[in-house]
């Protein structure tokens, strides 16, 4: 199981880390339920200082009891008090439940946080910089990842790195699947097998699957790394997915488009002649390695495209990502979806359905349009209509993405969009930036939404 799929997000560290606010908005971006095991012990037992006093020991045991309960619980956002890693019973428990981020603190940072208060291993600056040293190791051994911001702990759950000359980390044989066409223009081995797709959704079709399943030559230890656009990693995913019944693969996203959505959240999958993405899997990547300085050489359609998704996840954010240096702006989208996806992972209990903001739109245009029209075009006149419809303004699409009318069939992009997945006349829309609601729309304002995007 990658990250934190299906389990616990456990957060420790050493007091004054942060542990109890950056949980709390990592539960509210998750959607998890989130527990405190000191405020929990408090509001069962009574205040830390007067239970220390009864001696540590007492303090430790009512501590291990807490977090076995919370562990044993539905998954959730849980902070553990600085010394509970201390306990062997809890550091097994979490192994076994819970994906566990280190919040990492430097000592004189968390002394200016926590000097003053009652906190009984807080009354004495040297006695807390010993404890401070002498817990580190513990904290190390026990985590999977080692975090300091929300943003860090939500790229960690799923994996994904974000930063100039990541590469994927990879132990036992690889092969790479990669887009031709990047491949010529950045160079890049995997120690392995090298296989070649096409560039673009050209990648994705039952022949290049073939054709990749049949050349692989990995056994179940193997890893496929993916290294290209969208279309490339959703064909090296899907192959990951049932070659072997199932092998680790890794996305390598070189595309703004693949860098803030489409290699995050597990989708893998071909088309078919009926239509797009209709055989898949979810298959989630060990690792996202995101490489920004592979987007010098994107070309400026291409770059649009991927704008026109960062411009979504502000406005489901309600956040103005898209005002953001690059690296910073890749990181906060990828990190948005990371929280949307682990609410929501198989896409069963309906809250990933706001990443479709007006995706409905843009798939009816892609359809109507016999598929000429890109679909970052598409999506940002989708983002269009959407906003029109929950009359919200639209000068930030306007500006940022510069979206006009397209040539389409209107009674086919109807059509496509009355046989839409996610049900006939269920809509995104936003009540504001940052509050997305799923809801229904009439056949006659849905339409006349619609035919506002086609040009005539």
């Amino acid at each position: 199981m990658v990250g934190a799929l299906g389990k616990h997000l456990a957060l420790i560290g050493f007091m004054g880390a942060g542990k109890s606010t950056i949980g709390r908005e990592v539960a509210r971006r998750t959607d998890r339920p989130f527990l405190d095991t000191d405020e929990e012990i408090e509001k069962r037992h009574g205040p830390i200082p007067e239970l220390f006093k009864r001696g540590e020991p007492e303090f430790r045991r009512l501590e291990e009891e807490i977090v076995a309960e919370a562990i044993a619980g539905p998954d959730s956002v849980i902070a553990l008090g600085g010394g509970a890693v201390l306990s062997v019973r809890t550091r097994e428990r979490l192994q076994a439940r819970a994906f566990t981020v280190h919040l990492e603190v430097e000592v004189e940072d968390a002394w200016e946080r926590v000097r003053g208060s009652n906190r009984p291993l807080a009354q004495s600056a040297d006695d807390f910089r010993r404890l401070h040293e002498s817990r580190r190791s513990v904290y190390a051994e026990t985590a999977q990842a080692v975090a300091n911001t929300v943003e860090q702990v939500l790229l960690s759950t799923l994996g994904i790195r974000v930063g100039n000359g990541e590469r994927p980390s990879v132990e036992g044989p690889a092969a790479l699947v990669a887009d031709e066409h990047v491949l010529a223009l950045h160079p890049f081995e995997a120690g392995g097998r090298t296989l070649t797709v096409p560039a673009g959704e050209s990648a994705k079709t039952g022949d290049v699957v073939e054709r990749l399943l049949a050349e692989l030559e990995l056994g179940r230890d193997g890893t496929i790394i993916g290294f290209g656009g969208g279309s490339t990693t959703d064909v090296a995913g899907f192959a990951a997915a049932t070659y072997l019944r199932g092998i680790d693969w890794i996305a390598m996203p070189t595309t703004l488009v693949g860098q803030v959505d489409a290699a995050i959240g597990g989708k893998t999958g071909i088309d078919l002649d009926q239509g797009k993405n209709l055989v898949g899997a979810f298959h989630f990547p060990q690792q996202v390695v995101i490489d920004p300085t592979f987007l010098a050489t994107l070309p400026k359609t291409e770059r649009r495209n991927g704008m026109a998704e960062v411009v979504k996840t502000g406005f489901l954010a309600g956040d103005e990502v898209w005002a953001l240096p690059e690296e910073e702006m890749i990181r906060a989208c990828a990190a948005f979806k990371a929280g949307v996806v682990l609410s929501d992972p198989y896409e069963r209990e309906g809250r990933r359905t706001i990443l479709n903001l007006g995706h409905t739109f843009a798939h009816a245009l892609e359809t109507g349009s016999g598929y000429r029209v890109s679909h970052g075009e598409a999506v940002a006149l989708g983002l269009l209509a959407a906003l029109r419809l929950s009359a919200q303004p639209t000068d930030v699409v306007e500006e940022v993405l510069q979206p006009q009318p397209v040539q389409a069939d209107p009674d086919a992009a109807w059509a496509a969009m009355k046989r839409d997945k996610k049900g006939e006349g269920v809509f995104v829309l936003l009540e504001a930036p940052g509050r997305p609601i799923l809801t229904t729309v009439s056949d006659d304002d849905a339409r006349t939404a619609l035919n506002g995007l086609i040009r005539r």
